[in-house]
C-alpha cells in the first residue's frame, strides 16, 4: 500500500470533513462547520492513496512555543497500517520547522500518543500571563486547551497530553 502525504489544499476540505464525520458521530472529535475546514486548511496535512484521502491531521499554533495536534484521523480501512503515525510524524516535523518547543493534544488515544513521546498532564501548560492572552481567542480549540468549563461537555474523558520537542 503506497501512501502519499502532502499539505492539504482547499479542494480537500470536504473530503477531510467526510473522513472525520464518523469520529464526530462517535464523540471522539468535536463537530465543526465546513467553513472551519476551509479557514484552517493550511494547518492540515493529508494522507492519500489511489487519489483518495485516507488520513488527516492539523497543527494549530497556540503561542510562540507551543502548538496543538488537531483532527488526527484515518479512514477505517487503514487503521493499524501506520498512516496515523506518518501524519503525526509530519506534524511534529512541521512543529520543529516552526521552532516550537512543545506539542499538546487532547485525546482518547492515549497509547497512540504515548508511543510518540507524549505524556499525560494536568491543567494548562502555559503561564498565567499567556493564559490571560489566550482567553480572548474565539477559537473553540483554544477554549479546550485552556480547559474552560464552557467546553467540558465536549472534552469529558479526553486526556491532556504534552510532548517536549527540545533536544531534537
Amino acid at each position: 500500500m503506497t501512501i502519499d502525504l502532502r499539505p492539504a489544499k482547499p479542494h480537500d476540505a470536504r473530503a477531510i470533513a467526510a473522513l472525520i464525520a464518523p469520529y464526530i458521530t462517535s464523540g471522539i472529535l468535536v463537530r465543526k462547520q465546513l467553513i472551519s475546514y476551509f479557514e484552517d486548511i493550511q494547518e492540515f496535512f493529508v494522507a492519500y492513496r489511489d487519489g483518495f484521502i485516507v488520513g488527516c491531521g492539523a497543527l494549530h499554533v497556540l503561542w510562540d512555543d507551543i502548538a496543538e495536534v488537531r483532527t488526527l484521523a484515518v479512514a477505517p480501512e487503514v487503521v493499524g497500517t501506520g498512516v496515523g503515525h506518518l501524519i503525526l510524524n509530519r506534524l511534529e516535523e512541521r512543529a520543529r520547522e516552526l521552532e516550537l518547543q512543545r506539542l499538546f493534544c487532547l485525546t482518547f488515544e492515549v497509547d497512540f500518543f504515548a508511543a510518540h513521546g507524549f505524556t499525560p498532564i494536568e491543567g494548562t501548560p502555559v503561564g498565567i500571563d499567556v493564559y490571560e492572552h489566550m482567553l480572548s481567542s474565539h477559537d473553540d480549540g483554544v477554549a479546550e486547551f485552556l480547559d474552560l468549563a464552557s467546553v467540558k461537555p465536549n472534552t469529558l474523558g479526553n486526556t491532556r497530553m504534552l510532548k517536549e520537542l527540545n533536544g531534537g
